[in-house]
C-alpha cells in the first residue's frame, strides 16, 4: 500500500474498502480474487495493485481498518467516558449498529478474518487481535466501579466473557444468513438485561440497560 491510496477522496477509498469488505465477507481468503474486488469498487485491477501491491497487504488492511473504524465509533459515542459499565456496553452497541451503516460487510467480514485459516493471514490476524482487544479491554474496564457488581468478581474476566458471547452471537447470526440491524438491537438489549442481573450488585433492579 502506499499513499496513493490516502491522496483518493474519501468516497472513493470507502468504495475500494467497502468493496474488500464485501468480497472478502463472502468468500475465503484464497478464493477471493483481486479482480473481484476491483468489479466491486467500480475500478480496474491494475489499479487496484497501484494501491495494494497484493491480495494479503490488501486483507491485512481491511482488517485494520475495521479495527481503526470500530475504535474511532466508540471514541465518538463516548464508550470511553466514565459512565456505568452496561450504559457503556449499550453506547457501544450503537456505535457497532452506525458502522454498520456506513460499512454494511465490515461486521462479516471482520467475523470471517478471524476465523480465516489460511497461513499467509490467520497468525497476523491473531496477533492484532490480541492487540486490539487489549486496547479495548484496558479502556472499558478503566471506568469499571468494583462496587457496581456482585462482591467477588473477577471483572476482566466478565469483560471478556461478555464479548465472547456478542462475538459469538455475531458468528452464529451470520451464519444463518445476515447480520439484520432491527434484530441485532432487539437481542443485544436482551443480553444486556441478563449480564445486568447476572453481575450487577442487586441484580440490577431498578435500571434500564
Amino acid at each position: 500500500m502506499n499513499e496513493r491510496f490516502f491522496a483518493l477522496p474519501e468516497e472513493k477509498q470507502r468504495r475500494i474498502i467497502n468493496a474488500g469488505f464485501f468480497v472478502f465477507a463472502n468468500n475465503s481468503y484464497r478464493k477471493s480474487p483481486m479482480s473481484e474486488i476491483a468489479g466491486a469498487a467500480g475500478i480496474s485491477k491494475a489499479l487496484l495493485f497501484h494501491y495494494f501491491k497484493n491480495k494479503r497487504e490488501l486483507y491485512l488492511f481491511l482488517w485494520d481498518q475495521g479495527a481503526q473504524i470500530t475504535m474511532k465509533y466508540l471514541r465518538e459515542y463516548g464508550c470511553y467516558e466514565p459512565v456505568e459499565l452496561f450504559e457503556m456496553m449499550h453506547r457501544g452497541m450503537r456505535a457497532k449498529l452506525k458502522v454498520m451503516e456506513l460499512y454494511p460487510d465490515m461486521t462479516a467480514f471482520v467475523l470471517k478474518a478471524f476465523y480465516e485459516n489460511d497461513p499467509s493471514v490467520c497468525g497476523e490476524i491473531q496477533k492484532s487481535y490480541e492487540r486490539y482487544f487489549g486496547i479495548q479491554a484496558s479502556q472499558a474496564l478503566a471506568q469499571v466501579k468494583p462496587e457496581e457488581f456482585r462482591p467477588g468478581l473477577n471483572l476482566q474476566m466478565m469483560y471478556q466473557e461478555m464479548h465472547w458471547a456478542a462475538e459469538g452471537y455475531l458468528w452464529e447470526a451470520m451464519q444463518r444468513g445476515g447480520l439484520e440491524r432491527e434484530q441485532l438491537e432487539k437481542d443485544f438489549e436482551r443480553l444486556l438485561a441478563f449480564w445486568r442481573s447476572v453481575y450487577g450488585r442487586e441484580g440490577g433492579k431498578g435500571e434500564t440497560p
